[in-house]
């Protein structure tokens, strides 16, 4: 199966760009034994629309477009469910095992998602019911799929219960 991070707005250089790809080449590495390639990054522009409605409809379009059919869309948003690791990782798994071509994790623009995203979403999830700076999410984002990694590799790097 396929990751993909598919994102509203750029990243400048520095110490949170570097971060989150450390953690993407990590999941590389650690997803490629697991049947797991990538994850891919796409950078998708932030919409010029004027009113904020029309911008989420806009990025919309280019989220939907640039994910294969029969993919499976995690939104990322604070209203979704929250998910500790394990879960999250099993359902990594249970994606896979179902043969689905693709994971797509989408991450919107400063406005957030439309609600067209949300609805095409196998899942909604949220870190927190809190609002957080793109940079941040798409580092945690990166770090929760290496986590995955180790989880299902039995890797130590996670600690649970």
């Amino acid at each position: 199966m396929r990751i993909m991070l598919v994102v509203v707005g750029r990243m400048k250089d520095g110490p949170e760009r570097v971060l989150a790809a450390r953690y993407l080449e990590r999941a590389a590495i650690g997803g490629k034994p697991l049947g797991l390639a990538g994850p891919v990054l796409s950078e998708l522009p932030e919409s010029r629309s004027r009113s904020a409605d029309a911008r989420k409809r806009e990025e919309a379009r280019s989220i939907l477009s640039a994910i294969p059919e029969k993919a499976v869309i995690v939104a990322l948003d604070e209203r979704g469910t929250t998910l500790a690791s394990e879960p999250f990782a099993a359902r990594l798994a249970q994606w896979r095992d179902e043969n689905r071509p693709a994971l797509a994790l989408v991450i919107g623009g400063p406005d957030g998602l439309d609600d067209e995203v949300r609805s095409r979403a196998d899942l909604v999830l949220s870190f927190s019911p809190m609002t957080w700076p793109h940079q941040i999410v798409r580092i945690l984002t990166a770090e929760q799929l290496y986590r995955a990694t180790t989880i299902l590799s039995g890797h130590p790097y996670h600690r649970g219960d």
